[in-house]
């Protein structure tokens, strides 16, 4: 099974990527809404196919991805069906499993923080994905969306504690730069929950904690509860003019083959050093020769009412310098991928005096 941790740094989110090494069958678990395009792009250059999103509880902290990763790859939303929320494909209890390629996700009902969290275990029971159920050296808060301290305390203790102390734990969030810890880690070490830590004990120490409410809660609740639609238009994934993608390294790309059929509606910027220009590769011919090194001098040759697409020998120099029209206000802008190799290769039309 492959596994890839994602964070994102705002609310300090674990998003979970897993999938089968052989179908490339995959689930995400927790995605969050500003890093919907990040992750995928992550899917897309892995060659998965996402199956499902997963929700461990309805988040006070930051709006889940689930509906934009729906739109944008067809997966299936399956949150806990005691969260009360609209707009999921499936509801999911104790007992439940979720299956992608030979791999398999056993839920947990885990209440305690919410009504609605669920833990997600592998079938070897070695990885446990416990939201905010059971943290690293602490456990989600129970002072609202009907948190229960105690009822918290039973589900740690009768469930994700009777699991093997090898099963290493994956929570929702960390505030504190770690990321990953062990069942037996968390039986003897953590303050809340471990040890001798009695129910009477951890009901008094969460009486006591005094936190502010989170920032988002206002409006992550209550967007949440619809499994991530926002209020108005879904925005889009990639790029508003054309069918541009953002990669997992953040470049926004666009094809050899949309570009062929759009050649006369952007403005092509070829990065290459002039003995490129000529040389094996040859050029496109309506491009505009500017080398990486001199483009920040040279944005005022640009066509600032076209989309302006960059592009190199691999798609790496170009990468480069889409990102610097981006930080230079050129918001349409984006790099070909692959650059003239992947151009060549499709045997488009260019310009070479190459011998």
């Amino acid at each position: 099974m492959h596994l890839r941790l994602l964070i994102d740094g705002r609310s300090s989110t674990f998003t979970h990527l897993l999938a089968d090494r052989e179908t490339r069958e995959a689930v995400l678990i927790d995605p969050v809404f500003e890093q919907a395009a990040r992750d995928a792009a992550l899917v897309r250059e892995l060659g998965l196919k996402l199956l499902y999103t997963l929700e461990t509880h309805v988040h006070a902290d930051h709006v889940t991805g689930a509906r934009r990763l729906r739109e944008a790859l067809g997966s299936k939303i399956a949150l806990a069906e005691a969260a009360g929320a609209s707009g999921a494909d499936l509801l999911l209890r104790e007992g439940d499993s979720i299956h992608f390629g030979g791999c398999a996700l056993s839920v947990l009902s885990t209440p305690g923080h919410t009504d609605g969290c669920l833990s997600f275990v592998t079938r070897e029971r070695d990885h446990v994905f416990t939201g905010d159920a059971l943290m690293i050296r602490a456990a989600g808060r129970t002072d609202f969306q009907s948190g229960d301290a105690r009822r918290l305390y039973r589900s740690v203790h009768e469930k994700l504690f009777a699991l093997p102390d090898g099963c290493v734990v994956h929570p929702a969030h960390d505030y504190a730069g770690r990321t990953i810890s062990t069942i037996g880690e968390e039986r003897a070490h953590n303050p809340r929950l471990g040890g001798q830590s009695s129910e009477d004990d951890f009901a008094g120490y969460m009486a006591n904690l005094a936190l502010p409410h989170p920032n988002q809660i206002d409006v992550a609740v209550p967007a949440n509860l619809r499994c991530g639609e926002p209020k108005g238009a879904m925005p889009p994934l990639g790029a508003e003019w054309g069918p541009a993608l953002r990669s997992f390294a953040g470049v926004l790309e666009v094809a050899p083959a949309w570009l062929s059929e759009h050649l006369g509606e952007v403005c092509l910027l070829d990065v290459r050093e002039p003995a490129e220009w000529n040389g094996e590769l040859g050029h496109i011919a309506s491009a505009l020769p500017i080398p990486l090194g001199e483009l920040r001098a040279r944005l005022g040759e640009l066509a600032p009412d076209r989309p302006v697409i960059a592009v190199c020998h691999s798609g790496a120099r170009s990468a480069q310098a889409s990102l610097i029209l981006e930080q230079n206000g050129f918001a349409k802008s984006a790099n070909l991928s692959g650059g003239m190799l992947a151009w060549r290769a499709l045997g488009m039309p260019v310009v070479s005096t190459s011998r």
